[in-house]
């Protein structure tokens, strides 16, 4: 066996290359463009299975050096924070309690529905948490984390199977989120709404001076400054908290940051191009899913490839009926509770980075909605893991641990 491994720049060559694929694909297919697949999961996915081939015809496997991916998660979620102006987006409170709620709700349900299964193919239960919220909802990390502790119980390759469920949650988070949003907003009929004459104002504004000049000079390096400026205020907001023993993502303190920064330029009356911002945003984020998912080893999940895609699929539809039959209903059956109903697709099969794809392809078609913007990355960033770990505590209680 070859082991190849890109350097960080070549891996953001080939990334780009994957994308212009994706997109060409989804023009091509109309099936995928309709859907509001985004480009990067056409793309990461189909190049995923060329690896995969790769590495069993050729016997090369092929690895990527991700440290710009990582960069890229910061600055995305940089753009969140500086898009956030809480002086339009104070009805989120209500909004957001409702929403963790209800990803409480699921994440128990979510393992449920693994044990059960797991019961009924015969094998320990703790496998059934594994295809549960821990490598879900959870994501890699998370799986990583509770694999070990599963392992050291005695359930074998816990850990790997942990990673598998998270990888193909990845995919099919992103995959059925934007359909989910689509099938919502034309059944019923929904659109954006703007939250008063003012804002439509400023709006009408702020697009007329992003037409006249959309890329000029001053505006980019503003931006970029910025964006400079949440990575660097959150890395030392991580530092104050580790000494406290709070541990918080560096994407979460980052987006912390960038609305600190957004709405103290909104009062002192600073200038800041939102346009500039959205379209680093959309592009940080297209490559850090891209790849995310070119990157993927299927050549791992091998043995157990018959009941993972079993347990997916359930997984699967369980997500998409919850989101369509509970998450906007609970959200207020409006636009924005379609785009949070994508969201939380992406958030409760794959991770947030997924669940801000979903979105961001819906809102792109259809209009903006702040709020979900604002509300599903907190869900996701930070008490969608305390959630989970009360979860996984609760149901190891009633298991009687591993």
């Amino acid at each position: 066996m070859t082991t190849l491994t890109l350097p960080p720049i070549p891996t953001l060559i080939v990334c780009i290359l994957v994308l212009f694929v994706g997109i060409y694909i989804n023009q091509r297919i109309k099936l995928l463009g309709s859907s509001n697949i985004p480009p990067s999961v056409t793309g990461g996915v189909l190049f995923s299975v060329l690896t995969a081939t790769l590495y069993f015809i050729g016997g090369v496997q092929l690895l990527f050096d991700m440290q710009i991916r990582d960069f890229l998660l910061l600055v995305f979620f940089s753009t969140i924070g500086l898009a956030a102006k809480l002086s339009s987006l104070a009805s989120g409170g209500r909004a957001l309690a409702r929403l963790v709620a209800v990803a409480a709700v699921f994440l128990l349900l979510q393992d449920i529905v693994g044990v059960v299964l797991a019961t009924v193919l015969g094998v320990h239960p703790g496998y059934g948490l594994m295809a549960g919220s821990i490598s879900l909802a959870g994501g890699h990390g998370t799986a990583i984390a509770w694999g070990a502790e599963a392992e050291a119980a005695g359930l074998r390759d816990a850990g790997a199977i942990g990673i598998t469920f998270a990888t193909f949650g990845l995919v099919a988070g992103g995959i059925i989120g934007a359909p989910i949003a689509k099938w919502l907003i034309e059944k019923n009929q929904l659109s954006p709404a703007l939250v008063d004459a003012k804002e439509q104002h400023d709006i009408e504004i702020e697009v007329a001076e992003i037409d006249q000049k959309p890329w000029g000079l001053s505006a980019i390096l503003g931006v970029i400054l910025l964006l400079a400026l949440c990575v660097q205020l959150g890395e030392l907001a991580n530092q104050l908290l580790s000494k406290r023993n709070i541990l918080l993502p560096g994407f979460l303190t980052a987006m912390f940051a960038g609305i600190v920064l957004t709405n103290a330029a909104d009062h002192l009356k600073l200038p800041v191009s939102h346009g500039v911002i959205a379209k680093f945003g959309e592009i940080s984020l297209s490559l850090f899913l891209g790849m995310s998912l070119m990157s993927l080893q299927l050549w791992s999940l091998v043995n157990s490839f018959t009941p993972i895609i079993l347990a997916l699929l359930l997984q699967t539809l369980v997500m998409t009926l919850f989101a369509i039959y509970v998450v906007f209903k609970v959200m207020g059956r409006d636009y924005d509770a379609a785009v949070i109903s994508a969201g939380f697709a992406g958030l409760g099969l794959g991770a947030t980075p997924v669940a801000i794809a979903n979105m961001d392809s819906t809102t792109h078609r259809y209009g903006p909605s702040p709020k979900a913007f604002l509300i599903v990355p907190l869900v996701g960033a930070f008490f969608i893991d305390i959630l989970n770990a009360v979860t996984i505590k609760l149901c190891l209680g009633l298991m009687g641990s591993w």
